[in-house]
């Protein structure tokens, strides 16, 4: 079962915030009498990104696949809309408008960070967290400043190139070197080229790692089950995830072989196959 919706603006108050200025788009994919599991792609992503995992799992869940402010076709009135704090609330605002008292959490990469700030801030919404290469910011100030400046240098090349360029540069780095090499490869920088590259811009200057709040201090405190997943490939973000990892009992780490940071969409039937035993069966660490 596939079900879309273009529109629904939001006007539920969460958080004594009115929270109208969002019209997300979204799609459903799988049982609807079965477990919810909410999807947020990376930066430049859409809810495309996960189509191929929630068709594999469509049969023990219902995936709710969502545009993240700035891409795909979800619209938002103004700037500050894009910025984490106010997509956090106004995810859940969504969640409610479609009746979804509780559910599962998957976030990637920028999805993954946002994830990770509704599991420290709306942790009764959620039954468990999956963390695919994703980080809990930077920790200190001159980082987060010279991070904002290499989002600056980022955002000048998206007003400035060709977005077929851009993405041609941006996929040069070397956390992304198995994944230009997978067949797909193509397909999915076609579907990255539907989106508008001055929303992407807004995107990245309000909700960039650099002007994300660092979550690092609030990790220990956290009590719901949260699986990390990382590519052996991506030395950094597994690096990262490892130095989570033992600051809770409430975090599992899984390591996948031969990819990079971009799991998801390297190895689907992996991905699958670790979200569902995670889910569907009781945490152990």
């Amino acid at each position: 079962m596939i079900l879309r919706d273009e529109g629904g603006r939001m006007g539920d108050e969460v958080k004594g915030g009115k929270y109208k200025d969002y019209k997300f788009n979204y799609v459903l994919i799988g049982d609807g009498d079965q477990p919810v599991i909410l999807f947020l792609h990376g930066f430049m992503g859409s809810w495309q990104d996960f189509q191929e995992v929630a068709n594999l799992l469509q049969n023990d869940f219902c995936c709710l696949l969502v545009d993240l402010p700035g891409h795909g076709k979800t619209e938002v009135n103004c700037n500050l809309d894009y910025r984490m704090e106010r997509v956090a609330i106004a995810i859940i605002a969504l969640l409610g408008k479609l009746a979804i008292q509780q559910c599962f959490l998957v976030g990637y990469s920028m999805g993954g960070r946002l994830a990770l700030y509704l599991a420290v801030y709306f942790p009764q919404y959620f039954q468990k967290v999956v963390l695919e290469s994703a980080s809990p910011g930077l920790k200190h100030k001159a980082d987060r400043e010279n991070r904002i400046k290499q989002d600056l240098n980022v955002v000048n090349r998206l007003k400035s190139e060709d977005l077929s360029v851009f993405l041609q540069h941006w996929y040069s780095n070397p956390l992304f070197s198995s994944f230009i090499k997978h067949p797909n490869y193509q397909k999915a920088i076609a579907q990255k080229m539907a989106n508008d590259p001055q929303k992407l811009t807004i995107s990245l200057i309000h909700m960039g790692l650099g002007i994300q709040p660092p979550l690092w201090d609030h990790l220990k405190f956290i009590q719901l089950p949260i699986l990390l997943i990382v590519g052996e490939l991506d030395f950094k973000f597994t690096a990262i995830n490892q130095r989570i990892s033992v600051l809770s009992p409430q975090f599992l780490i899984e390591i996948v072989k031969n990819t990079d940071h971009n799991v998801h969409f390297e190895q689907s039937f992996k991905f699958a196959q670790l979200l569902k035993d995670f889910l569907k069966n009781r945490c152990k660490k």
